[in-house]
């Protein structure tokens, strides 16, 4: 038994094709194929049942495959051991981020972050939320950032900052003529929001429950980017709802005539950076998280 066949084995129940497996891991199917019949072999079980599209693990198998993942985690712990304890930063760093977070964060420190870690190769991915935490648990990146508290006690977190939702509106929407809004100054049926899945729709505040208990309109549509909502908005339907970060990023001109806040200043969301409670990459985590805090402004900081 060895840690390549154990990381095949892992590999397949991910995906769940022993095609994608295989150029996952960067060899040919056939030699992933052999080094899991080798494995089988062994063990004298058939870890994969190979009749099923998609592939599935046996009974037997799902109990290897798990165990599997633990050795595997914990081997990798030594590697980040040996990284901790470099004067100078460098390896591989995936973060999963969610697509409401990542559109306006990365821009912010992703220049000056690479410059000042030339060692460190960040690798982004955009994930809903369910799915961040699926790839967290599973090892598939190491670590995320997310908009919404941390469901149970598998994962930690460190706080990065307090951001407040705005409301985008149409040139000709009546609301322009207030220069702060009330919760109940919007009409839920005229405001666009994001499809499901999307943790800014979700966000368990009374603003987005009036929402969708209200919502009843002639013309439905569900988009899963925030440039997409603000673009409908420009054509003259109705209002949406932005992150501060997200507003930001617009220009002078539109920030001043088409954004308003709300004179509530706690409607809004926490972004945190989560990870894995065996965790060991926490010099590059720390580096960062301290990063991302120094392009922020002040006073959005926890």
């Amino acid at each position: 038994m060895t840690l390549t066949q154990l990381t095949y084995i892992v590999a397949v129940d991910t995906y769940r094709h022993f095609a994608t497996a295989a150029e996952k891991s960067f060899v040919t199917q056939p030699t992933l194929s052999m080094q899991i019949q080798k494995l089988e072999d062994e063990l004298g079980v058939f870890i994969f049942d190979r009749s099923k599209q998609p592939v599935i693990p046996t009974e037997v198998g799902a109990k290897i495959v798990e165990q599997a993942r633990l050795i595997l985690k914990e081997a990798s712990q030594i590697q980040h051991i040996i990284d901790n304890n470099k004067d100078e930063l460098d390896g591989t760093f995936r973060i999963g981020i969610i697509p409401t977070v990542a559109s306006s964060l990365i821009p912010r420190f992703l220049h000056s972050f690479t410059k000042k870690y030339p060692g460190i190769q960040l690798i982004f991915e955009e994930l809903l939320t369910r799915d961040l935490l699926n790839k967290l648990q599973e090892d598939q990146i190491d670590a995320g950032i997310i908009g919404t508290p941390l469901p149970g006690n598998q994962f930690k977190d460190l706080p990065l900052y307090f951001e407040p939702f705005e409301v985008y509106l149409s040139h000709n929407h009546p609301l322009l003529e207030k220069s702060v809004l009330e919760m109940d100054d919007l009409n839920p049926e005229e405001m666009w929001l994001l499809s499901e899945g999307h943790c800014l729709r979700d966000q368990s505040i009374d603003l987005c429950k009036k929402i969708k208990s209200q919502r009843d309109r002639s013309v439905s549509f569900e988009s899963g980017n925030l440039e997409t909502l603000i673009k409908v908005v420009d054509k003259g339907y109705g209002s949406t709802i932005l992150p501060y970060l997200s507003g930001l990023a617009l220009p002078e001109d539109v920030k001043k005539e088409q954004i308003r806040s709300f004179s509530n200043l706690h409607l809004g969301r926490h972004v945190r950076l989560v990870f894995g409670r065996l965790y060991t990459k926490n010099k590059m985590l720390h580096a960062l998280r301290d990063h991302i805090l120094s392009t922020i402004p002040k006073e959005l900081i926890l």
